[in-house]
């Protein structure tokens, strides 16, 4: 189908071709020897940028923050995340089927912030009948609310006080430092500045193909390093998507402003429609919940025959805007949803 509207993510995005010619002129090496210079360069770059001493490029968020854990926790340790936490849920529990991990998942307070009174009663006792607590590890952006950087001080402040490390999943940290106003970059680094080390993506909201960036100290990068050959993720002439990760760095940061203005035009666009309960756009990000009486079970299946594709329908359906998705597409997947949910009642 031709104009198909693709929110499922905004990991289906298409490098541009501006970023395409960045790729191709980039200068390569072999990034295993640690010879490749679009690589080291970007690593660097970012690195300074975030306020750390060292990056990592590695293929994925989800293999980021597996050789974050790895490289923060031994066998036997323990990490704590919310329960809803995508390094939990959503990334085949790599923890602890390949480092002997344990999780302690805690409930969330209903915004993706957990209690910071909760985690201090989750910090095992020097007893050799737990696990040892070693790490907390928390989100921001969840479901594409920005966590208040007090709320992470707050959390952050309960693990230096018993001595645990932190790791920030900050999968979509620019578009977190876009929602909090002024100079993108800086916000990035004032809540990176919180925490030990730090996941970014930039396969999702940032367009590029592949490739995550994990950030911390120089002895912590170099055991990320031998995790991620460990892994099966050294990669050899990575140049070729460190440039792509890196032209987004310049160039596609502060669009996600669009982005966002684009969901929230969506979701204002649905906030009448009967049998439609959608909430307030979550950065690139609207959840809306059917009523009773109107959630057939092919809903999904319905919006996508007309060209409109989304995730969920148990009890949400989630819609992502993100560099492929214009204003125009933002109205006309608005209109798409009022005529279908009109169509099924």
């Amino acid at each position: 189908m031709d104009n198909v509207i693709d929110l499922r993510s905004d990991t289906v995005t298409r490098p541009t071709e501006p970023m395409r010619a960045a790729m191709a002129r980039a200068d390569l090496g072999d990034d295993v020897f640690g010879d490749d210079p679009t690589v080291n360069a970007f690593q660097e770059r970012a690195a300074d940028l975030l306020g750390f001493p060292a990056a990592l490029f590695v293929s994925s968020g989800t293999q980021s923050n597996l050789c974050a854990l790895l490289s923060h926790c031994g066998r036997g340790d323990e990490y704590i995340a919310m329960w809803e936490a995508h390094l939990y849920t959503h990334e085949g529990g790599g923890a602890a089927v390949l480092g002997g991990i344990q999780p302690q998942p805690l409930p969330d307070r209903g915004d993706g912030t957990l209690d910071p009174a909760d985690i201090e009663a989750a910090v095992k006792p020097d007893d050799p009948h737990y696990a040892r607590t070693r790490l907390l590890c928390l989100e921001n952006t969840f479901s594409g609310r920005v966590i208040a950087r007090e709320q992470l001080q707050a959390a952050t402040g309960v693990a230096r006080k018993h001595a645990l490390a932190t790791h920030l999943d900050g999968a979509r940290l620019f578009n977190a430092a876009v929602a909090g106003g002024g100079d993108p970059y800086s916000g990035a680094r004032q809540i990176a500045e919180q925490f030990d080390s730090v996941s970014v993506c930039f396969s999702k909201g940032l367009g590029a193909p592949v490739g995550s960036l994990l950030f911390g100290s120089r002895e912590f990068i170099g055991r990320a390093r031998r995790w991620r050959k460990a892994l099966g993720g050294g990669m050899r002439q990575a140049g070729v998507l460190a440039a792509a990760a890196s032209y987004a760095l310049d160039h596609h940061v502060e669009r996600l402003t669009e982005d966002h203005a684009n969901a929230a035009l969506f979701a204002e666009a649905l906030a009448d429609v009967p049998g439609l309960e959608v909430g307030a756009a979550r950065t690139n990000m609207v959840f809306a919940r059917p009523v009773a009486g109107v959630t057939p079970p092919d809903l999904v299946e319905r919006l996508a025959a007309r060209g409109v594709l989304c995730t969920g329908g148990r009890p949400e359906f989630r819609f992502v805007f993100h560099l492929d998705v214009s204003r125009g597409d933002a109205e006309r997947a608005a209109s798409v949803v009022r005529e279908t949910l009109a169509g099924t009642r």
